[in-house]
């Protein structure tokens, strides 16, 4: 039957009681299995993940540039790991390491959430922070859009009518 009107006979379903089959063009099938494959590839998006070095003694202005780093990538989408790196005697005292992590997690909490926990892996203390699922920049460049901006009123401007010259030309003097 299948051969008649030059088709396959494909098996769709082995583990069905009974197996399911079905007469078709086996080439086109696995063409267009092929481009909605290709089509998911495209729109599947790829998660960077950013990292940035702190020490447990980081200097004010130093916290601040990285925060707003951090900030940067959180709007961007992508996951940042923040890392505190700890030297020698700086071991005995991972409070403080925890202490900026906490911090940074507060300072960051309106762009990204916490996924983990601060833990130590070898000398470096990390926390992972992905991305709010709404982000506020990006809330307000569709508000924007939605809403058309005000344009302003353009005051009516009409020509004055030309009054005459009231002094003499040189010429007429």
């Amino acid at each position: 039957m299948a051969e008649a009107v030059e088709l396959d006979l494909v098996e769709v379903a082995p583990q069905a009681n009974p197996p399911v089959c079905r007469i078709m063009n086996y080439g086109k099938y696995r063409f267009q299995q092929q481009k909605r494959d290709k089509e998911a590839h495209k729109k599947q998006k790829n998660q960077v993940v950013k990292e940035i070095k702190m020490r447990p003694k980081i200097d004010l202005h130093d916290y601040d540039f990285k925060v707003k780093a951090i900030q940067t990538f959180l709007q961007a989408g992508n996951r940042v790991k923040v890392s505190v790196f700890f030297r020698g005697r700086e071991m005995a005292f991972l409070d403080r390491g925890r202490e900026v992590l906490s911090k940074v997690a507060g300072a960051v909490a309106e762009f990204g959430r916490v996924e983990t926990e601060p833990r130590m892996e070898g000398s470096y203390m990390r926390i992972m922070i992905a991305p709010n699922a709404e982000n506020p920049l990006k809330k307000a460049q569709q508000r924007q859009k939605k809403e058309p901006e005000a344009q302003p009123v353009q005051p009516k401007v009409q020509k004055a009518k030309a009054k005459k010259n009231l002094l003499p030309d040189a010429d007429q003097i």
